[in-house]
């Protein structure tokens, strides 16, 4: 049997994350170690005490939460692999995918570059996004009940001036729009107009749009330092909705992409359940928002979540 491995995104961070993988598992605590030595102090605290014992307001922030999930799904998959008495070559994992931050963990599953590595690069991601929106006045709205086309439409009717783009393709009907908190007031607005339901998110700014512009340009100078290897299995690109080539390059190139583009994250899945016929699907921790998603995207399609061990779950 084949595993294809999915790796969520920030808005997962939960305080405890992961937690009892690391009692449990001596593996799964040596990320948690290693993940300490990177990042030593730089955010304020050791990142496994962020991870189990918060506080919220501080795991919640755009810089902190993105390394953390990074380290909480790694961790998961190394107490996993502990409690199952598997390796890494028996789960014969034959794909991976990420939304959004998630893409960093798939790449590093799939051999793209180290732990460490992959870290560094989503502690500069997070604290680049951060001081991006705090440089602009900026939100993203989710629109439920929304298509490609509805969407488009709500941000050509509510742009005006400002900034407003799709950002999110996360299931059908569960479309999220991003750009200036002007623009997200009138969508707001606009979308019962529509017969849709718009929600304001509590995000630190308008993420996978052109306010991400400085964002995407302080990770292009990381990734150009960083060693990229060709990913060992597929590995699904947000942008693109189609495996990552070999090419290294253009792995770069669509990773920062990906931080001013829409993520195609339905997308991605009903790629993944047309070409792996038979794969069994598990999202790693935390939580298991990937699993909710890909109800709506395909409900014969199940999803094992791991947010815990089993003698804890």
């Amino acid at each position: 049997m084949s595993t294809i491995l999915l790796c969520p995104g920030q808005g997962a961070q939960t305080v405890g994350m992961s937690k009892a993988w690391a009692e449990g598992s001596e593996a799964a605590r040596s990320i948690f170690e290693r993940a300490d030595a990177v990042l030593a102090d730089s955010l304020g605290a050791p990142l496994s005490q962020l991870c189990f014992e918060g506080p919220d307001e501080t795991l919640n922030r755009t810089d902190v939460s993105q390394p953390a999930i990074y380290t909480a799904s790694i961790a998961c998959l190394a107490g996993w692999l502990d409690e199952s008495n598997l390796t890494t070559k028996e789960l014969n994992i034959t794909a991976t995918a990420g939304l959004s931050l998630g893409e960093y963990t798939a790449l590093h599953l799939a051999g793209a570059f180290s732990f460490e590595d992959g870290l560094k690069l989503v502690a500069l991601r997070g604290k680049a996004m951060q001081d991006a929106a705090e440089a602009v006045d900026s939100s993203m709205v989710a629109l439920i009940g929304a298509d490609e086309d509805s969407a488009n439409a709500v941000c050509d009717q509510a742009r005006g001036e400002d900034i407003l783009v799709a950002a999110n393709f996360n299931a059908p009907g569960q479309v999220v729009i991003s750009g200036s908190s002007s623009a997200c007031d009138r969508a707001e607005a606009i979308a019962p107009e529509m017969k849709l339901r718009a929600t304001r998110l509590g995000v630190a700014g308008a993420f996978h749009s052109p306010i991400m512009a400085p964002a995407a340009d302080r990770l292009a100078e990381a990734l150009a330092a960083t060693q990229i290897n060709a990913p060992q299995c597929a590995v699904m690109s947000n942008v693109t909705a189609r495996p990552h080539a070999q090419d290294t390059d253009t792995i770069r190139m669509h990773l920062v992409d990906q931080l001013t583009s829409p993520v195609r994250w339905a997308a991605c899945c009903e790629y993944l359940i047309a070409n792996n016929n038979g794969s069994q699907f598990h999202e790693l921790a935390p939580q298991k928002q990937l699993g909710g998603m890909m109800r709506r995207i395909d409900r014969a399609t199940k999803v094992q979540p791991h947010q815990e061990p089993i003698a804890v779950s």
